[in-house]
């Protein structure tokens, strides 16, 4: 299946039912007072988090989702059904954004998380609502709110523990080959790797970690260059990152520079994930000898200024590999990873509608067309009774 991980939809939610105006008629009964039922609330528009997908193809053709609309009230006091929900079904890892505001609605990182993107109007009151002792015949309603209408852009953003960095060819593929079940395409040319893939690197029974890898980068990539940064958002939420390096690149380049070249492309994308902690990590030892390796690493590090540790592995040989999958568990182990709570207001949607409830009441919608001289019982003795006359 191929691997979408944006598209734009847009969603709607339903709108609201408007009131009814009614009048109770009976045998025996001609002036039976109002009865007219409020509309039916609009329905909403839900994304739900489902770990059986994990691209975004179903929403790249069908643009359009729409919620059912509120009934309008009925007579005898009957209130219109509300219309149906809809929930649209995401890959795990999804970001919701509006688009065009920008502002991030919110993420779904856990199976089964459900999140309201789009809210149904709110339904209209009948005539029943507006009896009083001096209006005893009401002949006003109000109409249901329009329900929420917004341009969606989702974003799937890979959840995984570790992110892999590199130029093409660095190994990237080779190392999640290594130490994962996963196999993706390893070819002597650039740019193997076009869409990102998870491996699963198991270090014991009951200890693993999840590698993310993307497609290499290049000089120039913040500026469209290559596949360009469009991947480097399946970083965001890995909790460390491992920058593979060709210690003895074939075309011969400077590893140094290479380092740099990277670096400088992840901090024009975001300040932010370039403070990550990152790893260096050189491959491809076996191609040389193992003490020129050591050697070389040194003065690539003194070089760029690299302060921390670094490894020396061969990811297709496996040499040190192991030693570096568990220094990595050991890591993830003892930084977990931050569980983003919202704390949401319960009751900010109740106080939005209680005003425009509010609202509604001292504004309600005139019936002129309607009989003038249709009134109250007049058996009900409460209140001013109203006499007409031609």
């Amino acid at each position: 299946m191929k691997f979408i991980d944006e598209a734009l939809i847009r969603v709607e939610a339903g709108d609201g039912g408007n009131g009814c105006v009614s009048f109770r008629r009976e045998k025996y009964i001609p002036k039976g007072g109002p009865d007219g039922g409020d509309g039916g609330d609009g329905g909403d528009v839900y994304l739900i988090a489902d770990e059986n997908l994990n691209t975004l193809i179903d929403y790249r053709f069908e643009k359009r989702y729409a919620a059912g609309r509120g009934e309008n009230g009925r007579s005898a006091g009957c209130t219109g059904h509300r219309g149906n929900d809809i929930t649209l079904r995401v890959p795990v890892g999804t970001r919701a954004i509006d688009n065009d505001t920008q502002e991030v609605i919110g993420d779904l990182t856990k199976h089964g998380m459900k999140m309201l993107v789009a809210k149904g109007g709110y339904h209209g009151l009948g005539n029943t609502r507006f009896k009083s002792s001096v209006n005893r015949a009401p002949r006003q309603k109000t109409n249901g709110t329009p329900g929420e209408k917004r341009d969606l852009l989702l974003e799937l953003m890979l959840l995984a523990d570790v992110g892999m960095l590199g130029l093409p060819n660095a190994g990237k593929s080779t190392f999640i080959r290594s130490v994962s079940a996963a196999k993706p395409k390893v070819a002597d040319y650039p740019f193997t790797t076009l869409v990102p893939s998870l491996g699963v690197a198991r270090v014991g029974a009951d200890r693993s970690f999840v590698v993310a890898d993307i497609p290499g980068l290049i000089e120039g990539a913040a500026e469209g260059a290559g596949l360009g940064i469009r991947f480097l958002k399946h970083l965001e939420r890995c909790r460390v990152l491992i920058h593979l390096v060709d210690i003895m690149p074939i075309d011969e380049s400077d590893p140094a520079h290479n380092i740099s070249v990277i670096e400088s492309e992840l901090y024009q994308y975001s300040e932010k994930l370039s403070e990550k902690p990152t790893w260096l990590v050189f491959n491809k030892i076996d191609t040389i000898g193992e003490e020129e390796a050591q050697a070389r690493a040194k003065e690539i590090a003194e070089q760029i200024g690299w302060e921390g540790g670094y490894y020396l592995i061969s990811a297709a040989t496996g040499q040190n590999v192991q030693q570096l999958t568990r220094d990595i568990m050991d890591f993830i182990e003892a930084n977990p990873r931050e569980v983003e709570e919202e704390n949401k207001e319960a009751d900010e949607v109740k106080f939005k509608w209680d005003d425009y409830h509010q609202e509604a009441m001292q504004n309600p919608i005139e019936e002129d067309d309607w009989d003038d001289f249709d009134d109250w019982s007049e058996e009900d003795e409460e209140g001013v009774e109203f006499v007409y006359t031609r």
